[in-house]
């Protein structure tokens, strides 16, 4: 009989792990979860702020990694930026808030099409990542960005230029309870991004803590790069 999906739910996929080198020397450390069939798309994850956790397992993108896969038929890419420890191990290098981790975002995203080969790229970022990708992700192989609980922490107004002259597609999901950008305030904040489309999300907190939360933003994700796979399962 079908189990239900819960937080702890692996489903098939090929993993492995992976090692970036980074143009400033560094090595990161990281991990592919690759469909066993058909690869419809790519997402490459950047995750929250070190200094307050974040790293590749945080919870959101360890569930995407472990479901998506088989679900939608999506390749999850995670690896640690410089200096962010996980149960696999910690990433070379120190800490750069935000700055320094431009040669992180660059090298993964290099290291996606020369040794993945991956024909479909998304850059997903959560948190500090978002301030990541709206820095650094703007290799015109990428094919859009999506942003969870978008702080605006580090971006500055011209990284937001950019991507409006770019004109790809960006899709932000911003909770009601955000500790950072609320809804109300992330208007105004992305007013300047025409193409932006903006998830406000009722009861969701900035963490995305809950099976609830977590459904929707796999849901969302999936929305945008393989739309024809929703709904996602609830069992398995």
């Amino acid at each position: 009989m079908p189990e239900l999906i819960r937080p702890s739910t692996v489903l098939p996929a090929i993993r492995r792990s992976i090692t970036i080198h980074t143009a400033d020397g560094l090595n990161l450390i990281g991990e592919v979860a690759t469909p066993i069939g058909l690869r419809v798309a790519s997402v490459l994850c950047l995750h929250p702020l070190p200094t307050a956790g974040g790293m590749m397992d945080s919870h959101v993108y360890k569930k995407a990694a472990n479901r998506l896969p088989e679900m939608a038929g999506l390749e999850i890419i995670r690896f640690n930026t410089r200096g962010t420890e996980s149960a696999d191990g910690k990433s070379e290098g120190e800490f750069g808030n935000g700055d320094s981790e431009k040669y992180d975002v660059e090298a993964a995203i290099n290291y996606c099409f020369d040794q993945l080969n991956v024909e479909k790229l998304y850059v997903m970022g959560w948190s500090f990542g978002t301030d990541l990708a709206l820095k650094f992700a703007r290799d015109p192989r990428v094919i859009s960005l999506i942003l969870l609980s978008p702080p605006l922490r580090t971006s500055k107004p011209a990284d937001l230029d950019f991507w409006t002259s770019d004109g790809r597609p960006i899709t932000a999901l911003i909770p009601e309870h955000d500790d950072y950008l609320k809804p109300k305030e992330a208007a105004i904040a992305f007013e300047r991004v025409k193409q932006i489309k903006l998830i406000n999300v009722d009861d969701a907190k900035h963490l995305w803590v809950g099976e609830p939360a977590v459904y929707r933003v796999l849901s969302e994700i999936v929305n945008v790069t393989a739309p024809d796979r929703l709904p996602l399962p609830t069992e398995y």
